[in-house]
């Protein structure tokens, strides 16, 4: 197998079956809810879809560490919870048997599952094999039917080298223009992306399934000839991204198109793919450290799709620090061709502030 095939392969599958039990959780206990508290569909999903992806993990990279967002203290506590949980992730699985086995099977007990939570405890750095994992990228986004991103990467020594996204909620059709109603009512026929990076080795994107991997195509980023009609991403929550000062790098480099609004990495997917152009999360806060689970699939996916991806300082994301990125601000991520541009404008803006 090629460099990273292994890698690439388990981490499609697993992102895809966590798909089922995200969706699945949707569909039978999220509708009509809005808030993330101990007993919501967001908490069950999160547990559960982290439970499934260490798991395929763990079966075939035993000697990794993972980081990811959840501990399982507290479904130790919680019997309701734990049970709720495992009942959905022991009845989740790839139609296709050998994919299933390919994951190492069903995880055998309650106990089990929470073992594998908690394995997500790494603390990440600059050393080693670190999977990075987070199981519901876009909390209200999944609670609203919009876009959200099962994500997981795979960084060597503080780069990475493989990452996937399964986005659920986003057109199968690559060549499918962004609309304003992506943040609501998007889950059904027609639907459902899986993303996917290795360094060095270009980008694609399959219809997400519930079983084998679907045949891939390659994406690309659109090369933007006049920035006056590009297209931004950028997140539907004022508290994750500045949209004042969005719209005023909007106005100063020409473009008229109303952003994009979505939760999530799936922005990352819809540029990677040509649906977007630039994405920008431009900060909110002077302390606010951003997650590496939230950057680190999409990050590589852009580049690999030929864009360029910064913080407002125009350093490369760092992944190296540990469980944030703590030694970057924001992100820009554009074509590789109009990042220059767009980063300029992105810190004239800022500096005047």
């Amino acid at each position: 197998m090629s460099s990273y095939a292994k890698e690439l392969e388990i981490a499609q599958l697993a992102v895809q079956r966590a798909a089922i039990l995200t969706k699945r959780v949707f569909h039978e206990k999220a509708k009509g809810t809005v808030s993330k508290d101990d007993k919501s569909p967001v908490t069950i999903g999160d547990f559960g879809a982290q439970a499934l992806i260490i798991a395929a993990l763990k079966h075939n990279f035993p000697d990794d560490e993972i980081v990811a967002e959840e501990e399982a203290a507290q479904l130790k506590d919680d019997t309701n919870l734990r049970t709720t949980i495992w009942d959905l992730v022991k009845r989740t699985e790839l139609s296709d048997a050998a994919a299933e086995a390919a994951l190492g099977g069903p995880i055998q007990s309650d106990d089990d599952m929470l073992t594998f939570i908690d394995y997500g405890n790494s603390k990440g750095g600059a050393s080693g094999r670190i999977w990075a994992i987070d199981p519901i990228d876009g909390t209200k986004g999944f609670l609203r039917g919009g876009q959200y991103a099962v994500c997981l990467a795979l960084m060597v020594d503080g780069d990475v080298k493989v990452g996937v996204l399964g986005c659920p909620n986003l057109p199968v059709d690559d060549a499918a223009p962004l609309s304003g109603g992506m943040e609501s009512g998007q889950t059904d026929e027609g639907r459902g992306c899986l993303f996917s990076g290795v360094l060095g080795q270009g980008a694609v994107s399959r219809p997400l399934s519930t079983g084998a991997l679907q045949s891939s195509q390659k994406i690309s980023m659109k090369a933007i000839t006049d920035i006056a009609a590009a297209t931004f991403c950028e997140s539907v929550e004022a508290g994750h991204s500045s949209h004042g000062d969005q719209a005023e790098i909007a106005k100063k480099l020409g473009i008229n198109n109303p952003s994009v609004r979505m939760d999530s990495q799936a922005k990352y997917a819809s540029i990677a793919r040509g649906a977007g152009d630039i994405y920008l999360r431009l900060p909110v806060s002077a302390s606010y450290q951003e997650k590496i689970w939230d950057h680190a699939a999409g990050d590589l996916i852009v580049r690999e799709a030929g864009g360029a991806v910064t913080d407002i300082h125009g350093k490369r994301l760092d992944f190296s620090i540990g469980r944030t990125l703590a030694n970057n601000k924001g992100v820009v991520a554009a074509p590789a061709g109009a990042h220059a541009k767009v980063l300029a404008v992105v810190q004239e803006v800022l500096g005047a502030k």
